[in-house]
This record gives structure tokens, C-alpha cells and sequence, in this order.
């Protein structure tokens, strides 16, 4: 997502106040080198479930899941992270997602396939229920055929 702006207050302000639908493809996160060759992406908006590891502040090195994105601060919170409080207490530490990397992906929702599989990331995802149809050349240009026979009149 690409700002029209160059002018520093203008980009806060759209950053501040933008939708939560904007705000999820904002929260996004770096890919690890391995799932980076396998996807051919830089990087994916996290989820719930997706296992990171921490490249920045005093956490840095540590590797856990995702267990809440809080979409209005833009942070994220790693299970196994927190910080005491004065009463002792623990609280999750809350960590920007530019600061993580993902280690491992949550394919468990069938949208976040059908989002990868759109995007050109994975050639086949592997559905349980639904069979995957591979179009060759052969079958797009008979479709075409019959596009234009339908269209001249059958002739």
C-alpha cells in the first residue's frame, strides 16, 4: 500500500485513521528465507497462530506464536512474552510487527489459502474437500472457441 504523499504529517494522519481492513494489510511482517524461496513474497500480513521470531529489543532471538493482533495500536503479542508489573503481575509485551519475523505460517483458514493461491504466492494449496483444476493451453483456447462461436452465432 502506497501513500500518494510525501509530506510526513499526511502519512500519519492516514496511518492513524485508517480502516481496520487497511490496518490488517499494514500490520504485515518479513518472511523468514526459507518460506520467502517457497512463496516467492517478501512479506504477509500476520495472524493469529503464525509462529514469529523477534529480531529486535530486549526479546530479540525469541520464537513463539501469534496470540492477539490489536489492529487499532498496530501491535502484536507473542505467547511467552511478557513483562512484570509493580503489583507482579504479568502482562503480554506488545511488539510491532516490522520487528518479527514469520517462521511458520497458520494455513488453517481456507481463505488465507484462497488469498495465497489469488495472490500467485502458492501454485497449489492443498484444499481438503476441493479438488484442484489445472487449466492447460489447450483448455483455455478451446473456451475461447467456444466464446466466439457463441458470439458469432454459432457459426
Amino acid at each position: 500500500m502506497k501513500n500518494k504523499t510525501e509530506k510526513p504529517g499526511k502519512q500519519r494522519k492516514r496511518l492513524l485513521q485508517a480502516p481496520s481492513h487497511r490496518r490488517g494489510k499494514i500490520l504485515s511482517a518479513h518472511l523468514a528465507s526459507a518460506l520467502k524461496s517457497s512463496y516467492s513474497t517478501r512479506s504477509i500480513p500476520v495472524r493469529t497462530g503464525d509462529s514469529v521470531k523477534i529480531l529486535r529489543g530486549d526479546h530479540k532471538g525469541f520464537e513463539g506464536k501469534i496470540a492477539k493482533v490489536n489492529r487499532k495500536k498496530y501491535k502484536i503479542t507473542v505467547e511467552g512474552i511478557t513483562r512484570e508489573k509493580a503489583d507482579g503481575t504479568q502482562v503480554p509485551v506488545p511488539i510491532h510487527p516490522s520487528k518479527v519475523e514469520v517462521v511458520r505460517l497458520n494455513l488453517d483458514d481456507k481463505l488465507r489459502k484462497e488469498i495465497l493461491k489469488r495472490k500467485g504466492i502458492v501454485e497449489e494449496v492443498r484444499m481438503p474437500e476441493q479438488k484442484t483444476l489445472e487449466k492447460t493451453e489447450s483448455h483455455v483456447q478451446e473456451e475461447r472457441a467456444e466464446k466466439s462461436s457463441v458470439e458469432t452465432g454459432g457459426t
